[in-house]
């Protein structure tokens, strides 16, 4: 086809600033799938990847990410940091303090604890074990930990989607937060022990009905690597994915107390208002173990999430399974798999990855699903729900960039459609929390 002369000025100047800016043309950004996932994806929501031109193309807000982590910081959290990592390099933004008593500044490269983005490295573990034939997603746990659970009807799957009905012991445990996290602090469990709490309560749903999450399925996971490998989870994390991902700041440290190196502290926010904050980072994380114990840095998580999205840790069967996902709630941006959630932004952007709470702390570790971009980020606060929606906010910044500046003669019109527009939505909590 013929272009006129303008025409194709046009169209070789955007081929040339595309490729010069490191990103491939809109029209060829991202191959298509092929075979039947590309036509599931097509007309599955559910299953739609990252859409790829507009993956590519967009530039992180990094201002916008600084305003999501200094709002959480004006909500309570002591420092909060985000590091990106996508085809134009690594961006990072560390703002407040990581120690409160020495002033030291807040790190980037300074380990903290992720709480239940733990659960994504356990999901991991667990469909590798899958892919060599040594356990089915869809049958009963019983048939691999005889007699655990009072109901054959809960597979491992309904354990990886939070559908297993098992109730949440850490609802009871954490009612009181400082008094209940205090009893706890230095306090080894075993497995069992957790999961007699849970079932010492009612079932919450009949297995498989509805999404409702519980740290006690994530405690039967890592049963379930240890009953299968005959290892501790520790070594499983070691061996599987820590060290061939080189994730050299990333462990598990359990039953152990402190954080190594160098780190940030966590301040846990007391229920009474105007109460003093309590340093939680010293605790050996023993309530949560295989759902919630792991210790990391952004860059390491960032390594991470890319790579599962890449396909470097699970076969493409168990990829997809994992990232064929059902909504947690009624709003349909929000989304689980199999230890894992997706957050549809309003950019029209998916990301993969978790979030995760654990006391003083608030993380998120997510990627578009082809693994190109991704973002984690951290306060170091907790029982502070609007400190947590706050830091989400990074995840628009980075992954949909700028939003473009209103013309001047719709200016007026655009700061109606702006005030009408609808308050962030409150983070999801991993972990019960009073304020």
């Amino acid at each position: 086809m013929h272009l006129p002369s303008q025409r194709r000025l046009a169209v070789s100047a955007t081929l040339v600033a595309a490729l010069a800016a490191g990103v491939a043309p809109a029209t060829s950004a991202v191959a298509a799938p092929a075979g039947p996932t590309a036509a599931r994806a097509a007309t599955d929501p559910l299953r739609a990847v990252d859409a790829g031109p507009r993956s590519l193309g967009r530039l992180p807000d990094m201002e916008g990410v600084a305003a999501a982590l200094n709002d959480a910081m004006a909500k309570g959290a002591p420092g909060a940091m985000a590091r990106y990592t996508g085809p134009t390099g690594v961006k990072a933004r560390a703002l407040g303090v990581r120690d409160r008593a020495s002033g030291a500044a807040m790190d980037t490269q300074a380990r903290f604890r992720i709480g239940s983005v733990s659960k994504t490295f356990s999901a991991v573990v667990l469909l590798q074990l899958v892919d060599e034939g040594k356990i089915e997603l869809d049958q009963p746990v019983n048939r691999y930990l005889p007699g655990l659970l009072p109901d054959d009807r809960i597979t491992v799957r309904h354990l990886l989607t939070h559908r297993s009905g098992l109730a949440d012991y850490t609802n009871a445990m954490f009612n009181q937060t400082v008094p209940g996290f205090e009893a706890v602090r230095n306090r080894v469990f075993s497995y069992q022990e957790l999961v007699d709490l849970s079932l010492s309560e009612p079932r919450t749903t009949e297995p498989g009905v509805a999404y409702k999450y519980s740290n006690a399925n994530f405690v039967v996971v890592g049963m379930l690597i240890e009953k299968l490998t005959g290892k501790p989870v520790a070594q499983e994390y070691e061996r599987r994915i820590f060290k061939p991902l080189g994730l050299r700041n990333t462990s598990y440290v359990h039953p152990d107390t402190k954080i190594a190196g160098l780190q940030v502290r966590g301040y846990l926010h007391p229920d009474e208002a105007g109460g003093a904050l309590v340093d939680s980072t010293e605790q050996t994380v023993s309530w949560a173990q295989s759902a919630g114990a792991v210790i990391s840095t952004p860059a390491d998580l960032n390594t991470f999430t890319g790579a599962l999205m890449r396909g470097r840790l699970l076969s493409p069967r168990m990829l997809e399974a994992m990232t064929t996902v059902t909504p947690t709630d009624a709003t349909n941006t929000r989304f689980y798999g199999l230890g894992l959630r997706r957050y549809d932004l309003s950019c029209g952007t998916q990301v993969f990855g978790h979030t995760g709470t654990v006391q003083g702390f608030y993380t998120y570790a997510f990627s578009t699903r082809d693994g190109r971009r991704s973002l984690s980020a951290m306060a170091n606060t907790s029982n502070r729900g609007e400190a947590n929606t706050a830091l989400g906010a990074s995840l628009e910044a980075a992954f949909c960039g700028k939003k473009p500046a209103p013309a001047a003669k719709s200016t007026s019109r655009a700061a109606t459609l702006d005030a009408q527009a609808p308050a962030a939505l409150p983070a999801e909590q991993d972990l019960p929390e009073n304020r």
